[in-house]
């Protein structure tokens, strides 16, 4: 039973306490983080890797979009959505170049040369691009010591890859860059959009806009040899739970916590997409690892608590 207070009106004693929209935003931006840790060694297991490849990157890339897109027009007549205003067009193409077409494509490309493990620390740097992306884009102005604490967890992550890597990068690294800077600029997009529109209508109208391109360029890239069950399993995951789903919650949280801070907990999925990696593609989880894991998460609850202010 909830408590009660003498002299308060029933109404009010029995009112429950709902969580402010940044806590909200701060739950909803963990779950879609570890929705998308789980991209990676899916995408793995959807392209193959060289020795052995099984769906080529431009089909994963354009596949995954078409099939979300199809979805999401089913969603947005479920819904019956109204259409974008055109003011809010140019936030949803943005988001569309970034996390559509730049992000995927990058993704699977390295994934065909490097381990999800490799690819999980590079990417560990998208929470900081995310969060200047979105302080340029939002007018805000992060603390001095949130920054410190952004620049502490990705200094983590770059300095656990180096370790990982034997103190180089290889080719690959460029794709994954480009995936991150094309992933931190469709964010901020997503977020702008969703300013002024239901969260996961953002992600559809984003789907259903590029199925233009996406759609045919599926069909040509359709693959002509016979590919395995595990291939298929992971392109299923990424059309369904990495661009569509996954995004329902993602879009929110930037939404209701803001781009900066929400965009921190993201420093969680590296290390989520190791822990997955290990059951999924038998890659091997060391201490070091987890030591990693444990320090970014200190430093994720400190960056949470500083301010953030507009200027």
């Amino acid at each position: 039973m909830p408590p009660t207070h003498p002299g308060l009106p029933p109404q009010v004693q029995a009112a429950p306490r709902r969580a402010d929209p940044a806590s909200r935003g701060l739950a909803l931006g963990l779950l879609a983080v570890v929705l998308f840790a789980l991209t990676l060694p899916m995408t793995r297991l959807a392209v193959g890797d060289s020795a052995a490849p099984q769906l080529s990157p431009a089909f994963v890339t354009a596949g995954r979009a078409a099939a979300a897109g199809l979805l999401s027009v089913l969603w947005l007549l479920l819904v019956r959505a109204p259409w974008p205003a055109r003011a809010q067009w140019p936030a949803l193409a943005v988001s569309a170049l970034g996390t559509v077409v730049g992000f995927p494509l990058g993704l699977a490309l390295a994934l065909r040369d490097v381990h999800a493990a490799h690819a999980a620390v590079v990417t560990g740097v998208l929470p900081l691009a995310t969060a200047v992306a979105g302080a340029l884009v939002w007018r805000q102005r992060p603390s001095a010591a949130f920054w410190a604490c952004a620049l502490a967890g990705c200094a983590l992550v770059l300095l656990f890859a180096v370790l990982q890597g034997g103190g180089r990068l290889v080719a690959a690294d460029g794709w994954l860059l480009l995936a991150v800077a094309s992933a931190a600029v469709g964010y901020v997009g997503g977020a702008r959009a969703a300013a002024a529109m239901p969260a996961e209508q953002v992600i559809c109208w984003v789907l259903v806009g590029s199925l233009p391109l996406t759609l045919p360029a599926a069909l040509a890239a359709w693959p002509a040899q016979a590919v395995g069950a595990a291939a298929w399993l992971g392109f299923g995951y990424v059309a369904l739970f990495s661009m569509w789903l996954g995004f329902f919650a993602w879009y929110r949280a930037l939404a209701l916590g803001g781009v900066v801070r929400v965009s921190q907990v993201q420093l969680l999925q590296p290390f989520l997409a190791l822990l997955f990696a290990v059951p999924l593609l038998g890659e091997p989880l060391e201490p070091l690892t987890l030591g990693f894991a444990l320090a970014v998460v200190a430093v994720v609850l400190v960056g949470r608590r500083l301010a953030v202010d507009r200027v």
